[in-house]
């Protein structure tokens, strides 16, 4: 393990995301509210830390290239110090009482969970309320990924950390450089959320609810700066807005490109994008017959309501426009199938991911098939391509690892003593990166209730999720430490 390029690596990343807190400190100075001074101690702290360590780190001579177990622990180490230092805002202003509360809250802003444990929301300070945006935003497409784009320039290279960052079982690289690669899909990335806060702004949203409505909705994160979410500003424009821009946040960012660059064929070509927009157009029609047979009698109101909950789960961003809690149990359980399958691979959203299942499916179906025909020569084919073995394996195994890790945290989660039902929606929204769950963490509640460990477990669960599983638990292996 080469110790200088990892602190070098890590410095530049802190150092990065403390120039980054000079926004919300201009937001504030802008405001003239008393966050101010939280936030010139925070970009301080966390760029002089950060400066501390990449000199202390930085090779002499000739560059060191990172290894891919460089850039494993890279990575999840980055996502742990970001959680901590971005968490200096609320502490040292006082928006949250604890060090947990602080993580718990960073934690969900860059892995784009949504869940929050602030109980009073609209009481905070602008500047407060831009940084809980701004972590989601930058954690969307990746903080990691971000800084790859940058990082070249101060002599590191990040071809590891891209590889390890970016979520899902993606396609190689759009460009032929790594650096390219980072800034092409942040291009994309920027562009549509410019394109999203002027349909905000069309619809009547202010400037700074525009802003941060935005961010949160392309990282697919759920962060509000309403109390009651998107259900505050009560208008069925707002509501088609979010969920456009939800599911073009949840669908492979490579498609995106592809269409920018004048390739429309790829985008309409992609089983996994019809599957995933099969699931919210078959999950939205079953949620709406359920409601206009037990709840509303108004069938537009009810399809309003179950598309945006449909489409807010799937893509595991967690706005509300109604407290699906107070649902019957039938829509309860679609949304929770829902938290667990996911977004597209290459999107910002979690889960297990649309193309995992879509194999999965394939290669039951293909065992099945073996069964009537025990001789037949049979591959699993996604897009006309065939998938490897190697590649199934890795699926299953990421699957059985998904669902293990849910099961042992309910089970922690329970022996905290909290009931079933929040145990396990608590787990399967924070490993899913969605946020709002079930039972005591319902949509107009908070995770304030949850004990401290029981934090610090879902905290776990929310990199666990953000980071697919393999890249954290990958330095848990003795054999990841030997030489």
């Amino acid at each position: 393990m080469k110790a200088k390029p990892i602190l070098n690596t890590l410095g530049a990343f802190l150092f990065i995301l403390g120039l980054l807190m000079a926004v919300p400190l201009g937001c504030s100075l802008y405001y003239g509210e008393s966050d101010t001074q939280g936030f010139a101690l925070s970009f301080l702290i966390t760029s002089g830390v950060g400066f501390v360590l990449y000199l202390a780190g930085k090779p002499q001579g000739d560059k060191t290239l990172l290894g891919h177990r460089e850039g494993f622990l890279i990575v999840s180490a980055g996502w742990v110090l970001a959680s901590f230092f971005g968490g200096l805002p609320y502490l040292i202003y006082g928006a949250l009482p604890s060090l947990t509360d602080a993580y718990f809250e960073t934690m969900s802003g860059f892995t784009t969970t949504g869940a929050t444990v602030i109980t009073k929301i609209e009481a905070l300070p602008h500047g407060i309320l831009l940084w809980r945006s701004m972590t989601q935003w930058l954690g969307g497409m990746g903080i990691i990924v971000l800084s790859v784009a940058v990082l070249p320039f101060l002599g590191v290279g990040g071809r590891q950390l891209f590889k390890a960052e970016l979520p899902g079982p993606v396609k190689d690289k759009l460009e032929p450089r790594i650096a390219e690669t980072a800034r092409s899909l942040w291009m994309v990335y920027g562009i549509i959320t410019v394109i999203g806060f002027i349909f905000f702004l069309l619809g009547g949203m202010s400037v700074f609810d525009a802003v941060n409505h935005i961010f949160c909705a392309m990282a697919t994160g759920g962060f509000s700066t309403k109390d009651s979410s998107v259900a505050w500003f009560d208008s069925a424009y707002i509501d088609g807005v979010f969920i456009a821009f939800m599911l073009l946040a949840g669908m492979n960012f490579t498609l995106h490109y592809q269409v920018l660059t004048g390739n429309f064929r790829s985008f309409y070509k992609n089983s996994e994008l019809r599957f995933f927009l099969g699931t919210v157009v078959i999950a939205t029609l079953l949620i709406t017959a359920d409601l206009y047979l037990h709840v509303s009698a108004d069938i537009g109101k009810a399809f309003r309501y179950a598309l945006f909950q449909a489409s807010s789960i799937m893509t595991t961003t967690g706005f509300v426009t109604d407290n699906f809690a107070n649902w019957p149990a039938f829509s309860q359980i679609i949304l929770v199938l829902l938290m667990f399958i996911g977004g597209s691979a290459g999107s910002t959203g979690g889960g297990i991911k649309c193309v995992r299942l879509l194999l999965i499916l394939k290669d039951s179906y293909r065992e099945l098939y073996r069964l009537i025909h025990p001789h037949a020569v049979t591959q699993v084919k996604l897009d006309h391509m065939s998938v490897s073995p190697e590649v199934m394996k890795s699926i299953w195994g990421f699957f059985a690892l998904y669902i293990g890790l849910a099961v042992l945290a309910t089970v922690l989660m329970s022996s905290l003593g909290l009931d079933m039902l929040t145990s396990f929606a608590s787990v399967a929204a924070t490993i899913g990166n969605i946020g709002p769950g079930l039972g005591l963490v319902h949509p107009s509640s908070t995770y304030a209730e949850v004990p401290a460990l029981g934090k610090w477990i879902l905290s776990f669960c929310m990199l666990l999720g953000r980071l697919e599983i393999y890249t954290v638990l990958v330095l848990l292996m003795p054999e990841f430490w030997k030489k």
